[in-house]
């Protein structure tokens, strides 16, 4: 989990640094793409989070 927390704190850096400083546009499209993996991957721990295995 702070794995995830950190990925998206990192994301929203970016993409608010992109926003705001003029010619940085690329931080925006970082930002975006890394929170877009971000989900993908808190999405793949709780499907593999519910599951327990058959004895």
């Amino acid at each position: 989990m702070a794995l995830f927390l950190l990925l998206l704190l990192a994301a929203v850096a970016l993409g608010i640094t992109g926003a705001v400083v003029s010619g940085l546009l690329y931080l925006l499209i970082i930002g975006a793409v890394v929170f877009l993996a971000d989900m993908v991957f808190l999405g793949t721990q709780l499907r593999h989070s519910g599951r327990r295995p058959v004895r």
